[in-house]
């Protein structure tokens, strides 16, 4: 049989892309100039049996319907909102993901944005290195992370590591999704913006979709209020960006730890100056331990389908 014919839509980390072309026939999208995309595609249309791409790089109706032949689509990413997931089920083409194997590195990183918002941690750190402790004395007095009332948008894997983890601080445990759970520990609210109103930080963790897309909003950023943090490691539309910054700016929000925007890598220039927001570029499953497991993860699941094994992380 024909190697299997893969289409990558983006530069990866090397190693993904050296095994990639060990093991099949890859073509790289990239190497097209944008404009002659089409053709590109028209030329190998027959061959191209899998893409693999990631949570900016999807496979929509027009890519899916250019490739008559494709079987599999393997995302190096958890977030699959950019794949039509609906017309693969259609046409029978798999879909897989990296799930698990990011949810440790996302969760703590969620910790760390809560802290360093708090204790403005590298807002202290330019203080001793311009400095200003030597010329001006201590630093100014921050906030306590221990005991804060942390809800959680989403217990799923990665909700309920970030849950587990802030049990460590003494920090009540809230939180919100379509259906309550048997958490006897956590509090269940039937609505984000209850959930905000009886929470001092707000960890957004769920899938995005049509229902999680800015989920929230204005309404949720006012029940949160001036004293209130917004921790956002889940995708960048699942907050409704021009609320967001004009809350920060107008001191209607207390503070925001970012990892994530609605436009990547465009941040809004706002948020550069103030300094109640810590402001990272989509890190959250940034480690050499965790992207090397995703990339595997990417190679098995590609394996088990040429070997018509079942596959490892299944979506569709």
């Amino acid at each position: 049989m024909e190697a299997l014919g893969v289409l990558l839509l983006y530069p990866v980390n090397p190693y993904l892309e050296q095994e990639l072309d060990q093991r099949y026939r890859l073509f790289r999208f990239w190497d097209s100039p944008p404009d002659r995309r089409d053709e590109f595609l028209r030329a190998h249309a027959r061959s191209i049996r899998a893409v693999v791409g990631n949570a900016q790089h999807g496979a929509d109706a027009k890519l899916i319907d250019a490739l008559p032949a494709l079987e599999i689509f393997a995302s190096y990413s958890v977030g699959i909102d950019r794949v039509d997931l609906a017309k693969c089920r259609e046409r029978g083409i798999r879909v897989t993901n990296t799930p698990d194997v990011l949810t440790d590195d996302v969760a703590d990183l969620a910790i760390v944005l809560a802290i360093s918002v708090l204790r403005r941690i590298p807002q202290a750190d330019q203080y001793v290195r311009a400095g200003q402790w030597a010329a001006k004395g201590d630093y100014d007095l921050t906030t306590r992370f221990s005991g804060k009332r942390v809800g959680i948008i989403g217990l799923g894997r990665i909700g309920l590591a970030v849950a587990k983890r802030v049990e460590a601080f003494d920090c009540p445990i809230n939180y919100h999704q379509r259906t309550k759970k048997a958490y006897p520990n956590y509090t269940y609210y039937p609505s984000v913006v209850e959930l905000a109103a009886n929470s001092d930080i707000l960890v957004v963790t769920c899938p995005l979709n049509e229902q999680t897309r800015h989920i929230v909003n204005r309404e949720v950023i006012e029940a949160l209020g001036p004293k209130g943090v917004l921790i956002n490691i889940g995708r960048g539309p699942h907050v409704d960006e021009p609320e967001l910054v004009s809350a920060l700016v107008e001191g209607r929000l207390g503070g925001a730890g970012l990892d994530v925007f609605e436009d990547e890598p465009n941040v809004p220039k706002e948020l550069f100056a103030l300094d109640n927001v810590v402001l990272v570029p989509h890190v959250g499953s940034g480690t050499h331990e965790t992207r090397k497991a995703m990339m595997d993860l990417v190679l098995g699941n590609l394996e088990a389908h040429v070997l018509k094994k079942p596959l490892l992380t299944p979506v569709v």
